[in-house]
């Protein structure tokens, strides 16, 4: 693994990594406290479990967590690497910093914001996933379930959006320990949190990947010169055209494999059912493309 030279230091890539880095976890911070410690929600995370222990005991969120960041940041940095232990460190400490500062002297009590509880989720929901996708686009985490995650997706084909929801949706049921006003079982609790896990995976998918998902889009049809010429001339795509054998009719046909915005997809699947409306359209979402067109392989280097 490279050390950052001065020229990288000073680069725009490191600059825009760093920036993402640290508005992504102010933004956490600002968001844990204001919305989710108030309603005793856990979402998932050290940040979570760090709730639920300050409902029980009333020991503070930044002492609570700090306490369990440590050995998960010696775990993360053995499995992903070095610049990935200092980033998530400097995420980590802005993002305790700036919990302490807020239950501290903004907003001691940790006081009600939003009256409504639905309304407090999804925005709760919003704000963590805007928050932990800059965080991953700076390629580190925020500490806590998301190293997990990011273990998980070095190994696996799940979006991060996906491995944050299974991984903090566990964490969830801490919640059941805490009693509702009621004294019944916090069941509340975990519905509020999960729904905050949901609309954060979906966040953080847009905020990691883009909002313009694109598609990927095979199309068997005798036409599949016509629909070819489309592809490369209006749309200005690359496609493959592939040979196969209908497995009930016996006979060769021709199959063109491609990858597009949903937008230019819209304008294909016109032009396809002009020219061939018996074609055999199977679109599929690309949850990550690299390449020629698309993102470079050069943002995928350690």
């Amino acid at each position: 693994m490279a050390f950052i030279t001065k020229e990288k230091f000073l680069s725009n890539e490191w600059l825009t990594a760093y920036t993402y880095l640290i508005l992504g976890s102010i933004i956490f911070a600002v968001s844990d406290i204001l919305f989710v410690v108030p309603y005793k929600l856990a979402p998932g995370g050290v940040y979570g479990i760090a709730t639920v222990l300050n409902t029980l005991f009333g020991w503070k969120i930044s002492y609570s967590t700090f306490a369990m960041e440590i050995p998960l940041v010696i775990i993360g940095t053995i499995i992903l690497g070095p610049r990935f232990g200092v980033k998530t460190i400097v995420s980590i400490a802005t993002i305790l910093l700036t919990v302490w500062i807020m239950e501290t002297y903004v907003v001691p009590g940790y006081p009600k914001v939003i009256a409504d509880p639905m309304l407090n989720t999804i925005v709760a929901g919003v704000f963590y996933g805007i928050a932990i996708g800059m965080i991953f686009k700076s390629r580190a985490t925020s500490g806590g379930s998301d190293i997990v995650a990011m273990i998980l997706a070095k190994y696996t084909k799940l979006s991060l959006g996906k491995l944050v929801m299974i991984v903090d949706g566990l964490i969830v049921l801490f919640t059941l320990v805490q009693p509702t006003e009621t004294g019944a079982i916090g069941w509340e609790f975990a519905i509020y949190s999960l729904i905050i896990i949901y609309i954060e995976g979906k966040i953080i998918d847009m905020v990691v990947s883009g909002a313009n998902y694109h598609k990927t889009v095979m199309i068997v049809s005798d036409q599949y010169e016509s629909i070819v010429s489309k592809i490369k001339g209006d749309l200005k795509r690359g496609a493959t055209v592939f040979t196969g054998t209908g497995a009930y009719s016996g006979e060769e046909r021709k199959m063109v494999y491609s990858v597009m915005s949903r937008r230019e997809l819209e304008i294909l699947k016109l032009h396809v059912k002009s020219v061939d409306p018996e074609a055999f359209v199977n679109v599929t979402e690309a949850n990550e493309i690299i390449g020629k067109g698309f993102k470079s392989l050069n943002e995928e280097e350690e």
